[in-house]
């Protein structure tokens, strides 16, 4: 049942229509319950994941040991290897065939992802195209045809894949695109376990050229002969695909934009490479001795206790260490417990800082803080990666856990950011100037601090709270969206971080986008979809909604709860009721399920005087209002043209009602006063007098739902006297009636309204504040001035531009700052 609900979610598939719910189309009204349970959309509680968004007594998940030797061929920029793999079989059912990723086949060039790959349109993964119609033509990105050379002269995709058993026997295997299938010689039950080995070897892609999470990067300036390059190695060695009790085997295609779900295990990984490289890698350096001099590991401890970070290896070192290769090599040896992934990098032109951070007291074990760069990355890494890897384990730990592992780092190269366990690849770097020196703006500063802290705190999400994201992006971008947000203010918040719920209005009110919770590979616009939506979603649920005690309470039970496991949507939906005791499941279907989007208008506000039945005060109010409308135009001109009226050309008709006007109180008024009184209770009369001896003022505020996602009511009321104040009205008051709202406010005498405004520090993502204001603003906006220019051709840096905005759509972790 569920996994047939999330793969076939779908653009439309969840939307539920004004008329129709769970497939049952409603014949009576057009009423739309808008907090109508999810349980026709959520999985039943079972004993896997129970109703409260935890492990069930019966939860399991499968663990897979590696053990690897690795070699860096740097002169043919290819990795040759062997792993010897143990698979422990927890789950309850006897598995005859294992499943690996190999996720190296996308850069073939018959893989799905590129034979799938589109010319242009929304979404497309494919060479840029625009037409202005008729013989104009279409335009290809220097990007495109760069990638497209690069997968032609080059052979990609594992080109060595051998898998036996521990005895040497050969292992019948089948390999279905980015997948391979090992045939089991025996059923493996329950309990069992199994071990095998693989074979395998590459050639590494070029980062650049094919736009990828890994690869090298090549620097055909330095002093070196032929130059140096900088590699970056993830999703580079054959990794047991993911069985799980929601879907079994997670075998979906890599097509290069939903990532990964893994299975946990400890690794032994030997990675030989040349002597003169610095290597950083997932684990722990197990022979510090055999690859660092005396003097680096002498740093390295200074390291542990230093208040600002200590250079392992110095800029000055990796300067030198650039100028000559050699044909001489090292193994560095690693070791990483209860890790999900793999992955690594090496070049000779790193430099290496390092800082010890000590967390939750001195009884928690110590993390070294650690980044490599080259001096490409300059002052502005010297002085702000390291610091930014322990500032984000500050914030994040608050809000989950204590870091677990004994280092977390990152690493510069070609990837713009990607995460591994324990390990990050961050791209930003200062630009060289005319004297040779090197600078950075403001823009590259928040780019490196941004991404540091948004990669690092993909160790917790997804790397330790273990989501799918093949199929849920959003599970760990978007809440790791939301923390790097809260992380980034606490830095500075005078640098903007762009989590704002203001800061996603043009795409709630866009019609390209689907529901939060469609599958990666086909959502249009990933980044707006998997990363800003949920980010400002959850500061919402946060500050608007639950408020910061309840939410941090129920946001750390979910980090804690998962930890180490496999959530899915459903279990955060129901942890995060369940912990902070409200109801969500109206915020979870129009913020998760549906493309609505938030525009509150306040349309109309009535005055009210409360009727005290008294004609003597009644009818003079009444009096006194006529006499407050404007004077009819036709009786103005009338008048000035001097028309004698017939009532004063024949005063002889006039009666009593020409002598007093409507508003005169009669003897038959002041009875059926008397009689209205004698009529009521006494608790009935008191609270008139009460009411009457108060006078307050009673206002009827209307609104409406233009955009169909409900949400709280935030007013900020402005009085006659100057003074202001907030009131806040929960969503539950769309229930019944979900488009169009009246509400009740009622204040003292001398607070006369002036001005209400709604959602007045744009909290809730309103994408109209045109209608947000009582009596309606004049909106500020920008007025450009510009100066048309003829177009006559495709510029270079027209291409070069739009191959940039290409791949921010196309690789948002690459550009997803």
């Amino acid at each position: 049942m569920y996994r047939s609900i999330s793969h076939l979610i779908g653009v439309t598939a969840l939307l539920l229509s004004a008329v129709s719910y769970a497939g049952i189309q409603q014949t009576k009204g057009d009423f739309e319950d808008k907090f109508r349970q999810l349980d026709e959309v959520l999985p039943t509680p079972n004993v896997y994941r129970n109703a409260a968004g935890e492990p069930g007594h019966a939860y399991w998940q499968q663990k897979v040991d590696y053990k690897i030797q690795v070699r860096l061929v740097e002169e043919k920029r290819r990795l040759e290897a062997s792993q010897q793999v143990t698979y422990k079989n927890n789950s309850p059912d006897t598995l005859k065939y294992l499943w690996v990723q190999l996720d190296q086949n996308k850069f073939r060039e018959d893989s799905m992802s590129a034979l799938t790959t589109t010319f242009g349109g929304i979404g497309s993964r494919g060479p840029s195209t625009q037409s202005a119609g008729g013989d104009a033509p279409a335009k290809i990105s220097l990007a495109a045809l760069r990638r497209q050379h690069f997968v032609e002269d080059n052979v990609l995709g594992y080109d060595t894949l051998a898998v036996s058993a521990v005895d040497g026997t050969p292992l019948k295997f089948t390999v279905v695109g980015t997948l391979m299938r090992i045939d089991l010689p025996q059923p493996l039950a329950p309990g069992a376990h199994t071990e095998f080995h693989i074979d395998f070897a590459f050639n590494i892609v070029e980062e650049d050229a094919v736009s990828a999470r890994a690869g090298y990067e090549h620097f055909p300036d330095d002093a070196n002969e032929g130059g140096n390059d900088i590699f970056l190695l993830a999703q580079w060695f054959p990794r047991l695909a993911a069985y799980t009790d929601y879907e079994a085997w997670t075998n979906k295609e890599f097509i290069g934009r939903g990532e990964f779900t893994l299975e946990f295990g400890d690794y032994e990984v030997e990675i030989t490479v040349p002597a003169d490289h610095v290597v950083s890698s997932t684990g722990e350096l197990d022979n510090p001795e055999q690859v660092l001099t005396k003097t680096q590991r002498d740093r390295l401890k200074k390291a542990e206790t230093a208040e600002r970070p200590v250079f392992i290896v110095t800029a000055e070192e990796a300067l030198e260490n650039e100028k000559d290769g050699t044909d001489k090599e090292k193994t560095w040896r690693f070791v990483a417990e209860n890790v999900r992934d793999f992955a690594w990098a090496s070049s000779r032109k790193f430099m290496w800082d390092a800082r010890g951070y000590q967390q939750g007291g001195e009884e928690q074990p110590l993390v070294m803080a650690m980044s490599f760069y080259p001096k490409e990355g300059g002052d502005l890494w010297k002085k702000y990666s390291t610091e930014s890897v322990i500032h984000t384990m500050e914030v994040y730990s608050r809000f989950s856990f204590d870091y677990p592992y004994p280092t977390a780092q990152s690493v510069n190269g070609p990837v713009g950011g990607m995460e591994y366990p324990m390990i990050t690849f961050n791209g930003p770097r200062t630009t060289l100037q005319e004297d040779g020196s090197r600078t950075y703006t403001l823009a590259e500063k928040r780019f490196l601090i941004g991404v540091v802290i948004h990669e690092i705190g993909h160790i917790y999400f997804p790397m330790i709270v273990n989501s799918d994201e093949r199929q849920w992006t959003w599970m760990d971008e978007g809440l790791n969206s939301f923390l790097d947000g809260v992380a980034g203010r606490e830095w500075d918040p005078s640098i903007p971080w762009g989590v704002e719920p203001r800061d996603i209005v043009d795409y709630m009110k866009s019609n390209v986008q689907v529901p939060i919770m469609t599958q990666s590979d086909s959502v249009l616009k990933l980044g707006p979809n998997a990363y800003t939506k949920p980010a400002a979603a959850l500061n919402i649920l946060r500050e608007t909604i639950l408020g910061r005690e309840l939410f941090d309470f129920a946001f750390r039970e979910y980090s804690q709860r998962w930890k180490y496991k496999r959530p899915t949507p459903s279990d955060f939906f129901r942890t995060m009721e369940e912990a902070s005791g409200v109801d969500l499941d109206w915020f979870w279907r129009g913020w998760f399920y549906s493309t609505d989007h938030v525009d509150i208008s306040i349309d109309r506000i009535s005055q009210l005087r409360l009727d005290t039945h008294n004609p003597d005060i009644d009818l003079a109010r009444q009096r006194q209002a006529e006499a407050d409308k404007p004077l009819s135009l036709t009786d103005e001109r009338n008048k000035a043209e001097g028309k004698t009226l017939w009532i004063d050309r024949f005063p002889d008709l006039a009666d009593f009602h020409d002598e007093n006007d409507r508003f005169t109180v009669t003897n038959e008024d002041r009875n059926a006063y008397n009689k209205f009184l004698s009529e009521l209770k006494p608790w009935e009369r008191k609270a008139l007098e009460r009411a009457l001896e108060e006078d307050k003022n009673y206002y009827v505020l209307e609104f409406s739902n233009r955009g169909g996602l409900v949400m709280p009511i935030i007013l900020q009321l402005d009085y006659e006297d100057g003074t202001s104040e907030e009131m806040r009205i929960p969503a539950e008051i769309w229930r019944r009636t979900p488009k169009h709202v009246q509400k009740l406010i009622v204040t003292d005498k001398n607070k006369v309204l002036k001005q209400v405004t709604v959602d007045p520090r744009w909290e809730t993502a309103d994408v109209n504040v045109d209608n947000n204001h009582y009596p309606r603003q004049i909106i500020p906006s920008r007025l450009e001035s510009y100066k048309s220019k003829k177009r006559t051709g495709l510029e270079y840096k027209d291409i070069m531009q739009g191959s940039k905005a290409e791949l921010k759509e196309y690789e948002p972790k690459k550009y997803q700052k």
